[in-house]
């Protein structure tokens, strides 16, 4: 640690005066700008305490020799306009002032400050341009602070505690700014607090051998390289990454030409020259003749002021010292407006000279720009949020007791997605798009239905061929012994209608197997329905024909006129007529279609044949379960008849097949979704059918096949027996 002097000079702001000095000399040089009027300037110090400077107002309205506010009688010199000083406390003890520089807003209140203007409005861009820099960088976790304030010392001693320079509440700030978990501070001041935080965190590290490890966001107010503190800033390395905002600056066509003409010798009035030439080269400025004290080297004039490092002196116009230069092109201007407008009234009214009334307005900045978009290192991004960004798939959801900025991070409700970061809310996906399981995209849901590439429908295929081959070897059998007595007993027409409507059943399975489209679905389930009728009625008239046979074996009984095809056709087409009605009302009124499902499974879009109506789709199932329920009967009725080839106790099995088939099949019906669904449609088709198969036919074909020795008629058996 060194010895620090706060009142040592800074050559870099040497800039200021000489700015403000050739802003004067290019008025007074200018024809059109004040014409037969100079104008000069008198610099005052302000000593670094704004203390101090109300010494320097009352000097401003008194004369030369003594200090009487209000009263000032000098014919010469007069001041119609100041300009302020590097820092805004300065400003506050200044009453008559034009300020170029300062952005504290307390200095715009006119009832406090009536006469204060500031040339340069440039607080709320600043505030713009920050706002601007923590969304880009996405920071919402920051801390602030406002004007630090260490009493300096003369003589900081290596590795002396912090807690000896700094009083007590601003050792808490200090840690409170250091212990927190904001990695982004922003620090608003002037330079005295520049130097202030430069002092304790360079106690910080000296006395913990650690850097702060903060991000510092610096204000306008501070000139980060114009510090009369001399630190080496390598050293310093909690402010390596530090961003400041910077005033702006143009080019000045011929300041550099005026700084290259300046010359220690021919200081032509410039009492700072000299000592700051001195400073800056490490010379000394003597008089013909003379030899330094010292020993130092003397000053030629000669020096190239390009060797300057930044730090020291720059030899471009910067930012500050552009708003100087404005200030004081802003007072010529005004003193021009107002000294035409009282040369035209005197001219009216025969006067010589002007009386001046200024009426001064401030500039205003054309630019909106207040943000400059520069490339960085491809380093590390500081990270100063309270919480960490929700991540895709989660959303944002605020507690009552904590700051807005400070939410939890929850995964996106059931359906929804986000794929951004820190979103408020998630959005749910297109009906036909499903969340992964990560909720942070969309996808496309998978076309749900049985397939013939599926196993199930494959199985389901495979069965429904089988069956279907085992009726036709059934038909094929009866045709081929159609004059047996075994299949002449049993009405072979009846015989015939009811195998080939069982072959049509097990091949009305293939319009529910495939995808489903408009003619499938529009005939699967009237199909099936018109067909079944068809068979049940072909085992119902069987079943009616045993009857009225061993009825009408009784002397007497009118049965024997009954028998016959008249009946046993009405039967067979009268009732899958009944069931054909309701089917053509069906499709006229309510006709089906093929139908996407999106909500029923997950990940998957069921593409399924909608009914168009449920309470006829169960009509035509109870039709169908009146008919079984009336053939079961009847056969149960008939099951003991006296008949040599009686199958009523067949048929009765069968019914009872059928039934218990189809009242299975409507809870499990209705308790699945998809291809299970109408799996389990196929398979009450197929299952029924193989009953009716099974229980009437299996039997006369073992007899057929197996057994012909029993293929006999009554007579036959009869005359075997004798």
């Amino acid at each position: 640690m060194g010895v620090f002097n706060p009142l040592i000079p800074i050559p870099k702001n040497y800039q200021h005066i000489l700015a403000m000095a050739f802003a004067i000399q290019e008025i007074n040089r200018d024809p059109q700008l004040l014409p037969n009027i100079t104008l000069g300037f008198r610099i005052y110090e302000e000593n670094q305490y704004a203390s101090m400077t109300q010494d320097v107002s009352l000097s401003l309205l008194s004369s030369r020799q003594k200090e009487f506010p209000n009263y000032k009688c000098d014919t010469q010199d007069n001041l119609l306009s100041v300009l302020g000083g590097l820092n805004s406390r300065t400003s506050y003890q200044m009453a008559n002032l034009f300020g170029y520089r300062f952005s504290d807003p307390d200095l715009r209140d006119k009832t406090q400050f009536p006469t204060f203007y500031q040339i340069d409005p440039q607080y709320h861009l600043q505030n713009a341009a920050i706002v601007r820099l923590l969304l880009y960088f996405q920071w919402n976790w920051i801390g602030m602070v406002n004007d630090i304030c260490i009493h300096f010392v003369k003589q900081i001693l290596p590795r002396i505690s912090i807690l000896n320079i700094l009083h007590r509440d601003q050792v808490y700030m200090l840690l409170t700014i250091l212990n927190s978990d904001a990695q982004v501070v922003i620090i608003s001041g002037d330079s005295n607090s520049l130097q202030s935080l430069l002092i304790a965190l360079s106690c910080y590290e000296e006395d913990t051998q650690t850097t702060s490890g903060k991000v510092w966001i610096l204000t306008t107010q501070w000139e980060f390289s114009a510090i009369g503190y001399h630190y080496e800033w390598e050293k310093l390395k909690s402010f390596h990454g530090a961003l400041s905002i910077t005033v702006h600056t143009r080019p000045v066509p011929g300041f550099k030409d005026y700084l290259w003409a300046l010359n220690p010798h021919k200081p032509h009035g410039d009492v700072f020259l000299p000592e700051w030439w001195e400073i800056v080269f490490n010379c000394d400025v003597l008089k013909a003749g003379l030899v330094s004290p010292d020993g130092r080297r003397v000053c030629t004039g000669e020096e190239n002021m390009d060797t300057l490092p930044s730090s020291v002196f720059d030899g471009k116009m910067t930012g500050f010292s552009y708003s100087v230069y404005n200030a004081a092109y802003s007072v010529a201007h005004a003193l021009h407006a107002a000294y035409t407008w009282e040369s035209q009234r005197a001219l009216k009214r025969g006067r010589e000279k002007p009386h001046l009334h200024l009426s001064v307005k401030p500039w205003k900045v054309t630019s909106p720009s207040v943000l400059t978009r520069k490339s960085f290192l491809s380093l590390t991004q500081p990270f100063s949020r309270c919480v960490k960004h929700c991540l895709p798939g989660q959303v944002r959801k605020v507690a009552e007791w904590k700051p807005k900025c400070c939410y939890q991070c929850v995964p996106c409700p059931e359906e929804t997605i986000s794929n951004q970061t820190d979103v408020a809310h998630c959005d749910p996906c297109p009906k036909d798009e499903y969340p992964n399981k990560e909720k942070n995209h969309c996808i496309v849901k998978k076309m749900h239905f049985l397939a013939y590439q599926d196993t199930l429908g494959y199985t389901l295929v495979s069965l429904t061929l089988f069956l279907f081959v085992t009726t036709s070897t059934v038909l094929v059998v009866f045709l081929k012994h159609r004059d047996t007595p075994i299949v002449k007993a049993n009405n072979r027409d009846l015989t015939y209608i009811l195998l080939v409507s069982l072959l049509l059943c097990f091949l009305c399975s293939f319009l529910f197997i495939g995808q489903p489209r408009k003619l499938t679905c529009l005939f699967q389930q009237t199909t099936f329905a018109i067909l079944f009728s068809l068979a049940v009625s072909s085992v119902l008239a069987k079943t009616v024909m045993v009857v009225l046979a061993f009825l009408a074996t009784k002397p007497g009984n009118s049965a024997r006129k009954l028998l016959g095809k008249p009946l046993t056709n009405s039967i067979v087409l009268g009732c899958p007529l009944i069931q054909a009605v309701i089917c053509t009302i069906w499709l006229a009124a309510f006709p089906p279609f093929p139908n996407l499902d999106f909500h029923s499974l997950v990940g998957e879009a069921i593409l399924e044949c909608n009914e168009g109506s449920t309470s006829m789709f169960y009509t035509v199932l109870a039709y169908l379960g009146f008919l079984a329920l009336i053939s079961f009967i009847v056969a149960f009725l008939a099951r003991k008849l006296p008949d040599s080839f009686n199958e009523a106790k067949f048929i009765t099995f069968s019914m009872l097949v059928f039934c218990s088939v189809w009242i299975t099949f409507l809870p499990t019906y209705l308790s699945t979704k998809g291809k299970s669904m109408v799996a389990v449609e196929v398979f009450s088709i197929l299952a029924s059918g193989a009953g009716l198969l099974g229980c009437i036919f299996f039997p006369k074909c073992y007899i057929i096949l197996l057994r012909p020795h029993l293929n006999l008629s009554p007579q036959e058996q009869l005359g075997k027996i004798i």
